[in-house]
């Protein structure tokens, strides 16, 4: 008998759910006007299928609902931060830990205390809030990122690795005593959740600990690397998710985490380093910025599923699952011909507004405008991540202008079932069926930093 090919479910079920609706086309034009052409000022109740972001957004499960319930609100001292802390070195293997209510915060910290003027951070690729932190403390961020990362239709399967030869040019060039640390994210956002493979982190590792330089590791999404890093990477296929995980932080020297991410969480995030001198510093620096170094802006009820939620990130059953929808979406969408980066990655499926709208020059904006037709063409709401989110060169004053410019779909965590997927491949099929009428933007305000959170636009005449 031949063997039927089965197909592959959520490792979960529904119990509680939380109607949608649906505006009219009218509707969805008035509303995008009014948010200056801006899918982050969109009111979400006007929103059908939410892709904006994964932070945040996924969904608990009762176990973690059921921590809620268990909150030690005491300002200091709460049982919870203790259950954080031995979930955070149990999991990962940091030493210290010092929450904060989301990564961002973590980011501040690090680069307020690793960082002096005229510094240098390389990194594979930048991340918005994390450059600018860095540049805000007086470094200049540099991208050590391998080329590959920049072609969105090459196949490399670890598109995050950083260039070697390119960071000891770097260390040649200002010497090792100018660079603190290097940011090393596991699965790059900015080039479509690319993952990093554990040989290059060792690699780096190695180059970056004999010039006395730290690893500071970006670890929002690394339950997610770990996965390709099982699927793809040689040697990797029959180890678990938590050896793959304690290795790549055994091989850094601290991370920053934002938790509403991987953790599946509303709300919290931490700074984690091995250094005694450096906790002791960030835990100074956390009661002036956040709160008491025991909650850290995050509530007990918050941190209790927080702790819960490192543990279910490393379940293989839902990991795959989570990753699965991600490219079941992206293998419907690029059957079509649909230019998208690739090799597919973790969080979302990309679009390569470059070659999807050709006809607009980058300065236009088009994943901006991608992203505005496709909230009109459907309800579905999704995000610039393009020459808007790079902002302007500080010198020149001159707009970035990235290699890639890509409009992210964003999966929220146990949130939507395949059939809304369907949905978000046909809306993306049916502006792809009449791109050429798709015009570009111009600013009507911008935002001094991080603009494309709160700019507004209006069509280009």
């Amino acid at each position: 008998m031949p063997t039927r090919r089965r197909s592959w479910a959520e490792p979960w079920k529904i119990k509680m759910v939380e109607p949608l609706k649906m505006l009219t086309a009218d509707e969805r034009k008035a509303a995008i006007e009014g948010a200056g052409c801006n899918t982050f000022l969109l009111r979400s109740e006007d929103v059908y299928i939410d892709l904006l972001t994964d932070s945040g957004t996924s969904a608990m499960s009762d176990r973690q609902w059921a921590g809620m319930m268990l909150g030690d609100e005491a300002y200091a001292g709460s049982r919870n931060y203790y259950h954080l802390e031995d979930a955070v070195r149990d999991v990962y293997g940091y030493k210290h830990l010092i929450p904060t209510h989301q990564g961002r915060a973590a980011e501040h910290m690090i680069s307020r205390l690793l960082i002096e003027e005229g510094d240098f951070v390389p990194g594979n690729m930048y991340f918005t809030t994390t450059r600018l932190h860095q540049e805000m403390a007086g470094a200049t961020f540099v991208d050590v990122i391998i080329d590959e990362a920049h072609q969105p239709d090459l196949m490399h399967p670890f598109k995050g690795n950083v260039d070697l030869d390119k960071f000891q040019a770097l260390i040649d060039e200002v010497g090792a005593e100018k660079i603190p640390y290097i940011s090393d994210a596991t699965t790059v956002n900015m080039c479509g959740g690319q993952p990093i493979s554990l040989e290059n982190l060792r690699q780096v590792s190695e180059l970056a600990h004999a010039n006395g330089i730290l690893v500071i590791h970006d670890m929002t999404r690394v339950a997610e690397n770990a996965l390709l890093i099982k699927e793809r990477e040689p040697g990797q296929a029959d180890r678990s998710m938590e050896e793959i995980v304690r290795d790549i932080c055994d091989l850094t020297d601290g991370c920053t985490m934002s938790s509403k991410k991987d953790h599946l969480v509303n709300i919290g995030g931490f700074l984690a380093v091995n250094d005694d001198a450096l906790a002791d510093k960030a835990r100074n620096m956390v009661v002036i910025y956040e709160g008491l170094h025991t909650y850290g802006g995050m509530s007990g009820r918050d941190m209790e599923a927080l702790s819960i939620g490192i543990y279910e990130s490393i379940q293989y059953d839902h990991i795959h699952a989570r990753v699965g929808q991600v490219h079941y979406l992206g293998n419907k969408i690029a059957d079509e011909g649909i230019p998208i980066m690739k090799p597919i990655g973790t969080h979302g499926v990309f679009l390569d507004a470059k070659r999807f709208l050709p006809h607009l020059d980058q300065d236009e904006f088009p994943a901006q405008a991608l992203a505005a037709e496709l909230y009109v063409e459907s309800g579905v709401r999704a995000m610039e991540r393009g020459n808007v989110s790079a902002g302007r060169n500080p010198d020149t004053g001159e707009n970035r202008r990235p290699a890639l410019e890509l409009v992210r779909l964003t999966i929220p965590r146990r949130v939507y079932t395949q059939a809304h997927m369907d949905v978000v491949a046909e809306s993306v099929m049916e502006i792809w069926d009449k791109r050429e009428s798709i015009g570009g933007l111009e600013f009507t305000y911008e935002p001094e930093y991080l603009r494309f959170f709160q700019a507004r636009f209006r069509p280009k005449c």
